[in-house]
């Protein structure tokens, strides 16, 4: 069955795109409809209309609250969804957070007024205040995905931030780096939270101090990391080894080590959470942190229907393990 995601690749467009045209929950420029509507025509896509039964046999949606950012992890997390989704019968109608807890709100009103019969979001800073009283106000079935609240008993999936950092981290110590800068992500997010704990730890069981000038907010942007890292290279004592905490702000990163004309890693180590599928193209080659997203994605699904299905089931915390790739940029030799 053709998926969403095979669309928006042949119309070149985003999978949130498809989604508007196939939903018509925004409008879409023409020439960019008529492009979504040829590849539907070409690839044979046939949509479902929505129908909130959960009745055997019957069309079941469910919405996607997500931030529609060109951040690979986000494209492949997205694709992950739609892939499980379409081989469980769900059409899915994405809407975009902007990683804004006002405009998720807003976002995730107009999918209750669609009639979804479930919800996944990757909620942002605040969601508890404006977001989540609407969930609890519908009784509507949802799942986090990516950033796990702990202290919630909601079903939700995502990685092992903590331990994954910590054995990067781990790894720069052991080659001799005593100075590791952090660019950390959005504050208030779970993941920003469980990174820096990951960095701590590996420093606490090396009997390292943490150095608070060592660490820098980049925002989880490209713009914010290549800021932070600006700022760690003005120190005078800089860092000898960087930890960037996602991919958009190591793309940031790189960016101000190159008008810096600092060498990689030469003059200074470069390790990464999140990996590129086009990591091992750079040189020197990134060691990065690869998290399963197509498989947190599609979990995420699974743990949705069996929402749906059964209201009164347990709820899930699932933790996926991450995968440490080693490459050049840290300084020794890919495995």
């Amino acid at each position: 069955m053709v998926t969403m995601t095979e669309v928006a690749r042949t119309a070149g467009v985003s999978v949130s795109t498809v989604s508007h045209v196939v939903n018509g929950t925004r409008l879409v420029a023409p020439a960019t409809r008529e492009r979504v509507q040829h590849a539907m025509d070409l690839l044979g896509y046939k949509h479902q209309p929505t129908a909130r039964s959960l009745s055997a046999g019957s069309n079941r949606t469910i919405g996607l609250a997500i931030t529609v950012a060109t951040n690979p992890y986000w494209v492949e997390l997205i694709q992950g969804i739609d892939r499980e989704a379409t081989r469980a019968g769900l059409n899915v109608i994405i809407v975009d957070t902007r990683d804004d807890a006002r405009h998720e709100s807003v976002a995730v009103a107009n999918l209750l007024a669609h009639r979804i019969e479930g919800l996944i979001t990757a909620p942002a800073d605040g969601w508890r205040d404006l977001t989540l009283p609407m969930l609890r106000d519908h009784a509507l079935p949802y799942v986090l995905v990516d950033r796990i609240t702990p202290e919630l008993r909601v079903d939700q999936v995502g990685v092992e931030n903590e331990a994954a950092t910590t054995a990067i981290i781990d790894h720069l110590i052991s080659l001799g780096h005593t100075r590791i800068g952090m660019l950390s992500g959005i504050p208030g997010l779970s993941t920003s939270a469980e990174r820096l704990r990951g960095y701590q730890l590996a420093h606490h069981r090396a009997d390292l101090p943490v150095d608070p000038e060592l660490l820098r907010v980049g925002s989880s942007s490209s713009d914010g990391g290549r800021r932070a890292t600006w700022e760690l290279l003005q120190l005078d004592d800089r860092p000898t080894a960087l930890f960037a905490a996602n991919n958009s702000m190591t793309i940031g990163a790189l960016a101000a080590l190159n008008a810096a004309k600092v060498a990689v890693p030469k003059d200074m180590a470069l390790a990464a959470f999140d990996d590129f599928t086009w990591a091992d193209l750079f040189s020197p080659g990134l060691t990065t942190v690869a998290q399963p997203s197509a498989a947190i994605g599609a979990r995420a699904v699974q743990l949705l229907l069996r929402r749906m299905n059964d209201p009164d089931a347990p709820p899930q915390t699932i933790r996926l393990p991450a995968e440490i790739m080693h490459r050049q940029s840290c300084g020794c030799v890919s495995r």
